[in-house]
């Protein structure tokens, strides 16, 4: 299945809301649009991989921050306590597996 990224993104208009645009192995591939701050959440049973394809964002954890750019990623370990802040809209991929709870515990 060929999927075009900036076909996908371009039919995301809310904020916060991923779309899933593939399934593999029992996991899920979701385009998803961030601007602003997520609440502080985690997965207790799931890793989480976060793919900036246009844009950057910060990732804030209880203990440090990392800032993510267009081409980088970042998974972050099931159990550690998170929160997605960005300034301006950014485009992300999310890969995770099909059970993972959006909001965590």
């Amino acid at each position: 299945m060929l999927t075009n990224l900036d076909a996908c993104f371009a039919r995301i208009h809310t904020h916060w809301s991923p779309v899933v645009i593939a399934e593999l192995n029992g996991q899920q591939v979701k385009a998803v649009k961030f601007q602003g701050e997520f609440h502080w959440h985690q997965h207790t049973h799931e890793d989480e991989l976060f793919l900036v394809h246009r844009g950057r964002f910060t990732m804030e954890f209880r203990d440090r921050s990392v800032l993510l750019q267009a081409g980088e990623f970042l998974v972050v370990p099931r159990g550690t306590e998170h929160r997605p802040v960005a300034a301006d809209e950014v485009e992300v991929l999310l890969f995770e597996p099909a059970t993972t709870v959006r909001t965590g515990d």
